[in-house]
């Protein structure tokens, strides 16, 4: 029983939509072989930057005979009902056979279909995959009309056993599916012939290409942990981070760095996003919680061990952290004066052209708090106070340059001004739950304001029939609702907030 190996070759596909690829080209592969009727064992699919890859073991050579009987209209009905069952079966009308049935008799089809070779079944099947692929965003390039996220190169197509390797007969806009392949774009260039699904893997990583993505984030944790240990460091865990960078490499190569002495007054939070949102590095501590280092994978090894890499890695992180470092000093100066610049500033952001701005939304929240705080048994003219500041960071520079950072550099700049510890936690701590695997804050005060908040959020969009459909929620009122729930259930606050909150 043959073996099937495609890889599709590209240009470069964006690491968010990979995964999602691989899936649906293993899906859509085997739906339409299956559909078609050829049965197989087992699917895999790997992923890298350049490629899709997929191997369906063990269908037969030949797909199995069909017999299907289809009942169609009755004896006397209307020529066009008949016309039109004749052209949905390909049948003529001596081929029918009249049948009796309940109200008389009925046309019955009998289609009876021979098996038909693999080859010729994969070429269909994997021709209609590709022209009709379901990328979220697609490209057409040149004078062709095919559609495919960036530009596509080559076809892979085999059908493989012991006997004999096929080259499956398939062209896709041009493209004719062949054997061949190429490695790594810089490091192995050259055509590679394979010969079946394991000749390819083999030869893939003899061409400098890791193609299991799942391999690649093996290799990038172990080298990375490994470098950070050699300097008593600790690597700082980033699932997502590891996820997107496995998807931007096909040859991982981990580099260790260090963040200049002059930066290492900066947040701890703001090293990280700095690095993490524009380089794609990963933070590297000496375990008192200083970041002091960063992790950057490259995709090539170099002569130089990737010490030119590196340079250029720092210098470019410098220049980012000199600018966080100026927005930094800049927002200090406004923290020192109590924040009223922004609070001030918040009557011209608009929050919704049909909610108000930020400033009015603040205004409900802080009431909505007040009511909270009194029926937690909480200090009112604190939950108000801590409403008042929870958002004051939004115009800041270094939350304009970092939206990611909003309420936690809150929390620093309320700190600056002499806010009260457990009021300026609030301004980080309200917006949490930020998902499920986040936890909910346990503070009366932050309860209140987060609360508070969510519940603005969710009556505000229903008042104005803006409501989450089953594929939209581009306000995020699901996660709203399900952080008022697991604020309510985890720290057993049960209070009759609709009364609370004025509902009728």
């Amino acid at each position: 029983m043959p073996d099937l190996l495609i890889e599709l070759l590209s240009e470069e596909i964006p690491a968010r939509m990979q995964a999602t690829a691989a899936e649906d080209l293993k899906r859509l592969v085997k739906d339409g072989l299956a559909a078609a009727g050829l049965s197989h064992c087992d699917a895999a699919y790997c992923v890298t930057p350049r490629r899709l890859f997929l191997k369906v073991s063990g269908f037969p050579k030949i797909s199995r005979a069909t017999r299907e009987e289809r009942k169609g209209p009755s004896v006397n009905a209307p020529g066009k009902a008949l016309d039109g069952f004749l052209r949905s079966t390909g049948l003529s009308k001596e081929d029918l056979e009249a049948r009796d049935g309940r109200k008389g008799q009925v046309w019955f089809a009998v289609i009876e279909r021979e098996g038909r070779p693999a080859g010729q079944i994969v070429a269909e099947v994997l021709d209609a995959v590709v022209r009709d692929f379901p990328w979220p965003k697609s490209m057409r390039w040149g004078t062709g009309s095919l559609r495919w996220v960036r530009p596509l190169h080559s076809i892979i197509c085999l059908l493989s056993d012991a006997e004999k390797v096929q080259v499956v007969d398939l062209e896709v806009d041009g493209i004719r599916a062949g054997s061949r392949t190429v490695g790594h774009r810089f490091m192995a260039p050259e055509p590679i012939s394979v010969t079946s699904s394991d000749d390819y893997l083999a030869k893939m990583s003899g061409a400098k290409v890791v193609v299991s993505a799942k391999e690649r984030e093996e290799i990038i944790v172990r080298e990375a942990t490994r470098l950070a240990e050699a300097r008593h460091l600790e690597l700082v865990e980033d699932t997502d981070l590891l996820s997107e960078v496995a998807g931007l490499v096909e040859w991982p190569v981990v580099l260790l760095g260090e963040i200049g002495e002059e930066f290492l007054d900066l947040p701890t939070e703001v090293l990280q996003t700095s690095m993490r949102v524009h380089q794609k590095f990963f933070s590297a501590g000496d375990g008192s919680g200083r970041i002091t280092h960063f992790i950057a994978v490259a995709d090539r090894e170099t002569a130089d061990e990737g010490a030119t890499i590196l340079a250029g890695n720092q210098k470019v992180l410098r220049a980012r952290l000199s600018d966080a470092k100026f927005f930094w000093k800049n927002d200090l100066r406004v923290a020192k004066h109590g924040m009223t610049a922004w609070t001030d500033m918040l009557g011209k952001v608009t929050f919704h052209n049909r909610l108000g701005s930020q400033a009015e939304r603040i205004d409900r929240i802080s009431c909505l708090a007040g009511e909270i705080a009194s029926a937690l048994g909480v200090d009112r003219v604190r939950a108000v106070e801590a409403a008042r500041i929870a958002k004051a960071d939004l115009p800041s520079e270094m939350v304009e340059e970092f939206p990611e950072l909003q309420g936690v550099m809150g929390e620093h700049y309320a700190r600056v001004a002499g806010v009260p510890d457990e009021v300026a936690s609030v301004a980080r701590e309200h917006y949490r739950p930020l998902g499920p695997s986040d936890e909910v804050p346990n503070g009366s005060l932050s309860i209140a304001v987060a609360l508070a908040d969510k519940i603005d959020t969710l009556a505000g969009f229903w008042a104005i029939d803006e409501k989450p459909t089953g594929s939209k929620d581009p306000f995020a009122l699901r996660r709203a609702a399900l952080g008022v729930i697991r604020l309510v259930l985890e720290n057993a606050q049960r209070r009759p907030y609709l009364e609370i909150a004025g509902a009728p």
